[in-house]
């Protein structure tokens, strides 16, 4: 049986507005219709739906100020205004649509993660439209994700999706500030995003949302470590849904990487953050990320953070450049007394039996441009 493709949509707050204070219901319109246009082609379309907080503005009559708790108050009263009007719209095409709302912590969990992972499963078996935003109205500074764009890198993960399509007010990246440089040019695709590239995008984009292009690459990069590929493209162009799917669309295109991730991996690479870091010598390095080794403490030159066994923690070359990110045997203590050692020489050192690697091969993901290596 062919497997159908899932499509990860993010709509930024801009796109929904229009430009305006306040949801576009027309232009919501124009995205449903393409939605079930893809669906009709085969596809399965996920949203990931900025506005709940300018969705919360329109309906409080009065003033509301910017602060954490008054942003809050508003997602909590748009939220609900904002799936109303979908289901509304969706429901014209009889299409149940359902709405999951999540925080960083349900996917830094591996047990929370895989629940996410199976209802958005169900919901597309099903043949309903999960639309996902984050749960801004309990949300703390520490468990935000922060903006949409790279939650929408995340959900992508969770639903095995193979495009991640980012609608923004630009029609992709370019080379400099369209906004204030008029020589800028349009980047049309990229294979890889390295420091040169991410330092093309700016911080904020548009004065109603949260994220700029810095966050659209930080949600590319994560996506094309997954195996999916992404595209930046202006949301209100006509059907620009449809033009990106036919490849005539003004866009960016971020190629995927050729061997997508699974299982496990997948869940490094998206949710838990690390506890800590181990540097590493150029040996080490070269192999975990050319010949697919386990990391060995031999390799090992110095460590920082207190982690303890199972955590996650980021490896690093001795320029301090991430390689890697996995499940660590050791905690902080025993790694601190087995650096630079040889495997058989660890149970010696630390006085019971121990695991000969510091990190499996397959508690490993790596990162950057070791990534398109494997």
């Amino acid at each position: 049986m062919k497997k159908t493709k899932v499509i990860v949509i993010k709509l930024g707050t801009s796109v929904l507005t229009a430009g305006t204070d306040k949801l576009n219901k027309p232009r919501m319109i124009d995205i449903v219709t393409q939605c079930m246009t893809l669906k009709q082609q085969g596809y399965q379309p996920v949203l990931v739906s900025s506005g709940a907080v300018a969705a919360g503005r329109d309906a409080v009559e009065h003033s509301v100020g910017v602060s954490i708790a008054e942003k809050q108050m508003l997602a909590a009263i748009g939220q609900g205004q904002l799936i109303h009007l979908w289901q509304s719209l969706f429901a014209l095409y009889d299409q149940p649509v359902a709405q999951l709302l999540l925080t960083r912590a349900d996917v830094e969990d591996r047990g929370r993660y895989l629940n996410a992972r199976d209802t958005i499963t169900q919901l597309l078996k099903h043949q309903v439209i999960p639309i996902v935003n984050e749960n801004d109205a309990v949300a703390t500074s520490e468990i935000k994700v922060g903006d949409n764009d790279n939650l929408s890198s995340l959900v992508a993960i969770l639903a095995n999706a193979d495009k991640l399509l980012l609608l923004t007010d630009q029609p992709g990246l370019f080379t400099a500030d369209p906004r204030s440089n008029p020589t800028a040019t349009l980047i049309s695709e990229v294979e890889q995003i390295d420091q040169s590239l991410m330092a093309l995008a700016g911080g904020a984009g548009s004065k109603l949302g949260t994220g700029g292009m810095y966050t659209k690459l930080e949600a590319a990069r994560t996506a094309q470590r997954a195996g999916i590929e992404t595209i930046i493209a202006k949301g209100a162009e006509p059907q620009v849904i449809e033009q990106v799917m036919a490849g005539t669309a003004q866009s960016t295109t971020f190629v995927r990487f050729d061997a997508p991730l699974e299982g496990r991996k997948k869940w490094l690479l998206s949710g838990p953050k690390s506890a800590g870091f181990v540097q590493c010598d150029i040996g080490a390095v070269a192999a975990i990320s050319h010949q697919g080794a386990s990391l060995l403490a031999k390799g090992i030159v110095a460590m920082g953070g207190e982690f303890a066994r199972g955590d996650v923690i980021e490896i690093r070359d001795l320029d301090d450049q991430l390689v890697a990110k996995g499940l660590v045997a050791f905690d902080h203590r025993e790694m601190d007394q087995i650096k630079r050692l040889h495997s058989s020489e660890i149970p010696l050192v630390l006085g019971y039996p121990a695991s000969n690697v510091v990190v499996h091969r397959d508690d490993l993901v790596l990162l950057d441009v070791y990534a398109g290596s494997v």
